[in-house]
């Protein structure tokens, strides 16, 4: 009689493995560089927002804002909004919002 034991042998649970380091292998790469392009998106989204604040700002005031840190003193933006999420510095240059 032979004893048979259920279960996985060592090289099935190796291929297995090795299945799976493969499929990480070829999605990493993708991921990181939609992460790039998501916080790119996010960034002009943030552009357009304080762009819009800008305007919002200018009704109010009857003037323009010099700086993105007066729209945050003045209750238009909340701290944390003058940067954008791929690290760079909003500005306000000629009445419009972009990035340093």
């Amino acid at each position: 009689m032979q004893n048979k034991k259920n279960g996985f042998t060592v090289l099935e649970m190796m291929i297995v493995m090795l299945v799976i380091a493969l499929l990480l292998l070829i999605t990493l790469p993708n991921i990181q560089q939609k992460e790039t392009i998501i916080r790119d998106k996010g960034c002009q989204a943030l552009l357009d927002i304080v762009d819009s604040q800008i305007i919002l700002y200018e009704i109010d005031n009857l003037t323009t804002p010099t700086s993105v840190q007066e729209l945050i003193n003045e209750g238009y933006l909340k701290e944390g909004q003058d940067r954008c999420p791929n690290g760079e510095m909003v500005v306000i240059v000629d009445g419009q919002a972009s990035t340093q």
